[in-house]
């Protein structure tokens, strides 16, 4: 079984924290989302992972290729590196790894996270993992015939096709058939939106017959702006509290401070006169001074004093003396 993970953007809509550290690899509880993201899928795949690929911009640098290739090894498989410097939408990322489009895989968008338990079925070509939502119009979702079975993928339907929205989760049972079919929407120029997309090659896949069938998460947690990503780090500090995961380094250092649960406390940590959670993550290395912190993700070695912070997110080395409330502010920065 192999991971594909197409992750080349930073993404504008996290800004600025994306101007320094692309997207994927902005903790959420503690770890990268991308990290998170695939030792999930395998935990629940339940099945040996040979190679994970990753699609990435060329900029992201040697230690982020480091890093991601760590994140395979740690789960006893290969990690690949491919590059996708042009924009050219979700189909081209994916051909992008085409060297590693063989055999079994599991396509994973690297801006989401999910709690599920996969139950694949062998007797389709692809199951495409979805979540009923209240609001379908604002996604793509897809339309089953009388035996449950995907017929027709609808991108932001204006009138009701059904609820399920796709995630970006996709397994194919031999990914080789795919990029068959995107070398056929790359050699036609099929394009949408002005770039070109996986769903192309899946319309053609179905078209010829192949069986595609829903897989439902059990939870489906965005990162693709500040707020959802404050909002996915608390359900997810949620679910580790509740499954019993330590969260809070023991030698994190208190004065006259509290915490209170659910909170990720990275290592090297100090809080003086401060007031911590529920719902914040602090990374590594970050001193909180009088100040309160509620529904917040503050990444790592941040000096905060003085604040009362609720829904905010707070960069790498960003220095922040004041008393605002919802904030957003990247790497480096300094507020006082």
């Amino acid at each position: 079984m192999k991971i594909i993970v197409p992750m080349a953007g930073r993404g504008s809509r996290l800004r600025p924290h994306t101007l320094t550290v692309p997207k994927p690899l902005i903790p959420v509880a503690g770890k990268p989302i991308v990290h998170r993201l695939v030792e999930d899928i395998a935990g629940v795949l339940n099945q040996k992972i040979d190679e994970v690929a990753f699609i990435i911009h060329e900029s992201f640098g040697k230690k982020v290729e480091e890093d991601l290739i760590a994140i395979a090894q740690k789960l006893g498989a290969r990690g690949t590196i491919y590059y996708q410097n042009e924009a050219l939408g979700t189909g081209h990322a994916i051909m992008c790894a085409k060297d590693s489009l063989e055999g079994p895989a599991v396509i994973a968008y690297a801006d989401t996270l999910i709690r599920a338990d996969f139950d694949l079925d062998t007797t389709a070509d692809s199951v495409i993992w979805v979540k009923q939502v209240d609001q379908p119009e604002a996604f793509g979702v897809v339309n089953l015939n009388d035996n449950g079975e995907i017929i027709e993928l609808v991108e932001k339907p204006k009138e009701f096709v059904s609820d399920l929205a796709v995630i970006g989760i996709y397994y194919f049972k031999d990914i080789a058939v795919l990029k068959n079919e995107l070398q056929s929407v790359l050699d036609n120029n099929i394009i949408h939106g002005g770039e070109y997309q996986i769903n192309d090659g899946i319309k053609q896949m179905m078209a010829k017959g192949m069986k595609f069938v829903p897989g439902q998460v059990d939870e489906w947690m965005d990162c693709g702006n500040k707020d959802v990503t404050v909002e996915t780090n608390t359900r997810m500090l949620g679910f580790l509290h509740n499954d019993g995961e330590h969260l809070v380094d023991y030698d994190v250092k208190l004065e006259n401070s509290t915490i209170i649960p659910p909170c990720y406390i990275g290592e090297d940590v100090v809080l003086i006169n401060a007031t911590v959670g529920p719902n914040v993550s602090l990374g590594k290395g970050c001193h909180v001074i009088d100040s309160t912190i509620k529904n917040s993700l503050i990444q790592t070695h941040a000096h905060i004093k003085n604040a009362n912070l609720d829904n905010a997110m707070i960069g790498n080395h960003a220095s922040f003396d004041g008393n605002f409330t919802s904030i957003s502010i990247g790497d480096y920065s300094v507020l006082e």
